[in-house]
């Protein structure tokens, strides 16, 4: 029997509270790209263990540190002058040692995580030379295992958790939460990229409720090739806060938005949010894994919230990650049950203990007026134990891209 408690919550529903604040660093941000390419690493590596082994070997990439570079941008376009620094750092399996037949087969580790840092950054820094404009330096460490211990491990089912650690996961998102996250989405689509090429990828949302009324505020780079001179910085900030109002109106319909773009800059001085590469990572802001948003794509407050660092992390034991997506595949699943306004889901491993039978699994609901916590009981129990009985479905949907870890 597993340790699975659900009860009935007596607070106010996030919508219904005065007060609402919301955050999620863009794609481009130097937080969200060492979050990137510290995933990326880890499903490549996932992807050559399992090309070789038919398992996945131990490996944590999730310590990448971004230093920022210098750039001199100028209307009309400027130029980097000193590249971007990215270090990628961590343990990986590089060797497996065969014992019966005394040798030791090496692994292309490092080959592997920096091509995949670099195939990421060419995806998300449009207008980055990475070849010439980032410098990255791999220097994961070395770790080595028995061939025996391999061969063990594909017959083991289910992964033994790594820690004593929790995660933690709430649905639905509210009006405020979608918002913001569907605008950093669209200002970082192909389809506004095309539009409007001068909108660069570091984009920061902040999101503040207030009653009936949101407002937000954009830290937008703008990429300065494509624009030559104030008017046309002016044109493009109109264009984008007119783009982002309609698609508040589908998404926050009932609600009174409010859309700041770039409030520190001076037309009349010429100070503006202007970049040669789109990113404030060439003007010496620096990046770390986990200092940003979390696994469902969001910083809140509001809300509870794990402090792990998920991107990076292996997908077979290290439950700070499996924890912290399986709550939210959780919650997501029984707030589509009727009666059910809010879900909130914690749970807790012990350290050498299977993962699907954590040593807590907390369920918190929010119910609608008229609804019996008895009544959703024994369904949202359920939907956590066919998660649980189906853990290892996380690992492949992590190893495929198939969830976010930020």
């Amino acid at each position: 029997m597993r340790n699975i408690i659900v009860k009935k919550l007596n607070v106010e529903p996030i919508e219904e509270r005065p007060v609402e604040i919301v955050e999620r660093k863009g794609l481009g941000h130097p937080d969200s790209i060492c979050d990137g390419i510290a995933e990326s690493v880890s499903r490549a590596l996932c992807k050559m263990y399992i090309e070789e082994f038919g398992t996945i070997l131990h490996h944590n990439t999730d310590q990448v540190e971004l230093v920022g570079g210098h750039a001199y941008p100028k209307f009309g376009g400027g130029e980097m002058v000193n590249p971007i620094y990215i270090l990628l750092s961590g343990r990986a399996t590089m060797e497996i040692v065969d014992k019966n037949n005394n040798k030791i087969v090496k692994l292309p580790v490092g080959t592997t995580a920096v091509k995949a840092a670099k195939e990421y950054l060419k995806k998300v820094l449009r207008n980055v030379d990475v070849d010439k404009d980032i410098i990255v330096d791999c220097r994961i460490g070395q770790g080595s295992m028995d061939l025996v211990d391999v061969f063990e491990r594909q017959k083991n089912e289910v992964p033994l958790a790594n820690d004593t650690s929790f995660g933690v996961g709430y649905a639905p998102l509210s009006t405020t939460e979608k918002l913001v996250l569907e605008t950093e989405k669209f200002l970082n689509s192909d389809k506004l990229k095309n539009e409007i090429p001068a909108v660069g990828e570091d984009i920061k949302v902040m999101g503040l409720r207030e009653g009936n009324k949101i407002t937000l505020t954009i830290a937008m780079a703008v990429i300065d090739k494509h624009v030559r001179n104030v008017e046309e910085y002016k044109e493009v900030i109109k264009k984008v806060k007119e783009k982002v109002e309609s698609l508040a109106k589908k998404i926050a319909n009932g609600y009174d938005v409010e859309i700041n773009i770039n409030t520190a800059d001076d037309y009349d001085r010429e100070s503006v949010y202007l970049t040669v590469t789109g990113t404030s990572a060439e003007m010496g802001d620096d990046g770390s894994v986990g200092r940003g948003n979390r696994v469902n794509g969001l910083i809140t407050p509001f809300r509870p919230m794990s402090m792990e660092a998920a991107s990076g992390k292996n997908p077979v034991n290290h439950v700070g990650k499996i924890y912290n997506i399986l709550a939210n595949l959780i919650a997501n699943d029984i707030a589509k049950l009727e009666g059910v306004k809010e879900c909130y889901v914690r749970i807790l491993s012990q350290i050498g203990k299977p993962i699907n039978e954590p040593r807590a699994l907390d369920i918190e609901i929010i119910t609608e007026n008229g609804y019996d916590i008895k009544d959703i009981e024994p369904k949202a129990k359920e939907i956590a134990n066919k998660w649980l009985d189906n853990i290892m479905e996380v690992q492949k949907m992590i190893v495929e891209g198939r969830v976010n870890t930020f």
